[in-house]
This record gives structure tokens, sequence and C-alpha cells, in this order.
């Protein structure tokens, strides 16, 4: 059954964009119970279409006002360069409807949604990630003034049907969030490339490498996410003086590894930045 907050929607829940983002919160939602029948789908690309209402029987549309008309609910699930065209498109929908604005978009502020939509409208921030593709995504949100607790709630279930949500303090905050989170999956990725490739240079198959580099990450995040504990007191259990880890967190200490996450981490909230300066 699906939450509470979704059950109770008096209108369509509308994508607009129907990528692989929105088909992951797409097939999340069915998953748990909310009708397909009650999803719309805008895409304008003809093949993602007929494999929207193929694998989930959503309702789908070539154009934005046709999916979002009558909707309570409009995710917004487009690429930053095309969301000013795209407010424009349902901007009388959302004026008549009155519903829910979430948007997925990196970059994109409230003031400028609100610019383009109309002041007035409910719309949450969200900084979601690609585990959500698999039921294991996290995501940031930041909601304006006009969205109240219910409609914090309606934007919680849909991205909560996909992972972890966490809601943030302050809206400029959401660049570290994409740098952290949203961005985070790729810095885990080359770790792992890493470690297959130094692993492949003392002599080991590729194939074994990666089988065991994906699984030690795999192990360490259930028991860092599932345990409750810092990651500093689970590093320490691991590290036994003059021991092997030793010798490895010594090299990386050497290497500066924390400074050079923390500089990738800066470049890449300050892009978010510049992101939201460019498409305003």
């Amino acid at each position: 059954m699906p939450s509470h907050a979704l059950s109770t929607l008096p209108g369509p829940l509308a994508f607009v964009g129907g990528g692989n983002m929105a088909r992951s919160l797409i097939g999340a939602l069915v998953r748990d119970g909310l009708p397909a029948p009650s999803i719309t789908v805008a895409e304008p690309d003809a093949a993602t279409r007929d494999a929207l209402a193929r694998d989930f029987g959503v309702t789908v549309h070539a154009t934005a006002a046709a999916a979002t008309e009558g909707a309570a609910v409009v995710v917004l699930a487009v690429k930053p360069q095309v969301m000013k065209q795209v407010c424009g498109d349902i901007a009388a929908a959302v004026a008549a409807s009155a519903p829910l604005v979430v948007s997925i978009a990196a970059g994109i502020r409230l003031a400028q949604l609100e610019d383009w939509l109309g002041t007035g409208s409910a719309i949450v921030r969200v900084m979601p990630n690609t585990p959500a593709l698999i039921g294991a995504g996290a995501s940031g949100l930041f909601a304006n003034a006009a969205t109240d607790t219910a409609r914090r709630g309606i934007a919680g279930a849909i991205l909560g049907a996909a992972g972890t949500t966490e809601w943030i303090e302050r809206e400029e905050l959401m660049d570290t969030v994409t740098a952290l989170s949203g961005s985070g999956p790729a810095y885990f990725f080359l770790l792992v490339e890493a470690l297959e490739e130094a692993a492949v240079a003392q002599g080991l198959s590729r194939e074994t490498a990666r089988a065991l580099a994906a699984q030690t990450c795999l192990g360490a995040g259930r028991m860092l996410v599932e345990g409750g504990e810092p990651p500093a007191t689970l590093r320490q259990r691991v590290t036994s003086p003059g021991g092997t880890t030793a010798a490895a967190l010594a090299t990386f200490d050497a290497g500066g590894l924390r400074e050079l996450v923390a500089r990738a981490v800066d470049a890449a909230a300050l892009r978010g930045t510049e992101l939201s300066r460019q498409f305003s």
C-alpha cells in the first residue's frame, strides 16, 4: 500500500520527463502500491513513452501541458537547460490546480522556479542520486515557504519510495548535498576502479579484483548504515597498530586524502552555484 500521504492525493501525480530518474521513481511508487493509472508522464520521445506505458501501466502524453492538467503533484524531471521553457509550458496548469511541484534539477533555485511558475506555488527542491535506480537512493530536500507540512510529507513519500531522504536547513546547502550525495556515487566508483587497478597490478585477475573490491565496499557500507556507528569508530576497529591497514592509511594520510576530498567537494558545490547563475 502507498504511504498515507500519497494514498489521499486528490488528483494525478504527474512527471514531466521520463528519463532514468523519473523511471526509477515511477517504478518505486508502483511497487509500493500507488495505482499506475494515477500516474501521468510527459515525455517527447515516443519510444520512451511506449516503454513507460508498457512497463508500468502509467498514462503517457507527448506534452507537459497535457500530463499536468488537474495534477495534484508535478515532478519536474528534466535537465536544467530546459527547465525555464518547461515551467512556461505548465504555468497555466499550475495556476489552475495549484499542485505541489517537486524539482529534481540540479542547480535550479526555488526563486527561479517561483518566478517561472508564479509566486505562491508550493515547491520542493530535491537532489537525488543514481542509486535511486535500484531503490537505494539518497535525496536531500528543501521546501519553500508556501509548502505546508502535508505537502512536505508528500514530497518525502515520493522520494522515500526510492531510498533515504533528508530535509536540509538552508537552500544554499543544497549545493553541498549535490557535491556529497548527488555526485558521490562517482567518487565511490572511482575508488573501486583504483582498488581494482592496484590489485590487478599485483597479479589478481580483473574479475577477482573487481568482485572483491565491490563486495568489500558493499559490506562496509552496510556496516555503516545498519550498525549506526560513526565511520571513524569502524575504521579504528579494522586498524591494528603496526598492521597492514595502518600502513595503507598512513599512505593515504601522507598523500593528503582528506584535503583532496575536501577540495573535490568544494569544486562540485561551486559548480552547482555556477549552474544556478547560468540558467537564471
